[in-house]
């Protein structure tokens, strides 16, 4: 996938999401205020908090297209995993939030009671609807995800995804309460934020390793060795170093190569090492190379390639 596909499918996922969003929040928000559902009405708030931070996302991922510039040579990439940042710390909060109403529902009926028989049919119908809804997003915005590797995009399919579950929690709460057992709305909310919180937990370590140069994987490691294992030259790679910048990876590689050879031999093999990875790693987007006498490689470090 070349960037400027893999950035209009970023910019749909957000926009599909917004749009999806604003609608969800006025239909809830109104249902549940006409319709005495404190659950429905704690969603729609929930969904009006999503506009807010999709509003934010969609700022940082147009940031994060601006070309490299004197003080950002590597380009601004790295908005991306910010803007997951601010969608983690967004769901922390909601699930916070939620929790906190759960206790005040249960504090209100315990000492105050409950009219949930007043609650309107069309509440549920609109709690159905947001589930629905949801599960559609939540399947689109992650393929889409998975597709463009946008850490930020995949932040909003955990969050569609966690909506699922406090529509779920407000619609159990609606049917209940209407059947008199009003005590499982705060108690399902009251699960629905732990789960919640797990999730943006998880988003905030996903996007925090992005920022701190975290380890590549093995799966790129093993990827680079089945690409150099054919190059007779290289006999072992002494180190890898590689991180994400948004898309794209910077790399630092250490290769060994026959100590007798004369330095513009190995500027030719580093050179050739360079293209090869250039054009087989997707989303490389710089690679500097060292090259050392293999005999000097230690075999605690080391990767021994074999032809």
């Amino acid at each position: 996938m070349n960037i400027e596909r893999r950035d209009r499918r970023s910019s749909l996922a957000v926009k599909v999401g917004l749009g999806c969003n604003i609608l969800l929040a006025a239909l809830k928000t109104s249902i549940g205020i006409i319709g005495n559902s404190a659950a429905l009405l704690a969603d729609g708030i929930n969904s009006t908090s999503d506009v807010a931070y999709y509003v934010v996302v969609a700022i940082f991922m147009r940031l994060s297209r601006k070309p490299p510039d004197d003080n950002h040579p590597l380009g601004h990439s790295q908005m991306e995993s910010i803007a997951a940042l601010i969608v983690g710390s967004f769901v922390v909060t909601t699930a916070v939030a939620i929790f906190w109403d759960s206790i005040n529902a249960a504090y209100l009926l315990l000492f105050v009671g409950n009219n949930a028989s007043a609650i309107s049919p069309y509440t549920l119908w609109a709690a159905l609807f947001t589930v629905f809804l949801k599960i559609v997003l939540t399947i689109f915005t992650r393929k889409l995800g998975e597709e463009t590797k946008n850490t930020a995009v995949m932040a909003l399919a955990y969050d569609h995804r966690n909506d699922i579950f406090s529509s779920s929690a407000a619609t159990i709460g609606i049917v209940l309460g209407r059947l008199g057992y009003p005590f499982v709305d705060p108690l399902a909310g009251a699960i629905v934020a732990l789960v919640i919180l797990r999730t943006g937990i998880e988003i905030l370590r996903e996007s925090s390793a992005d920022l701190m140069d975290s380890v590549p994987s093995n799966e790129l490691k093993e990827r680079v060795i089945e690409i150099l294992v054919d190059i007779d030259e290289v006999e072992d790679i002494e180190r890898l170093l590689a991180h994400r910048f948004g898309p794209y990876i910077i790399m630092n590689l250490t290769i060994g190569v026959d100590g007798g050879i004369s330095v513009a031999e190995g500027d030719r093999i580093a050179s050739k090492v360079e293209r090869l990875l250039y054009t087989k790693i997707e989303f490389l987007r710089y690679i500097s190379i060292h090259y050392h006498p293999a005999k000097a490689a230690r075999a605690s470090v080391g990767t021994k390639l074999v032809n």
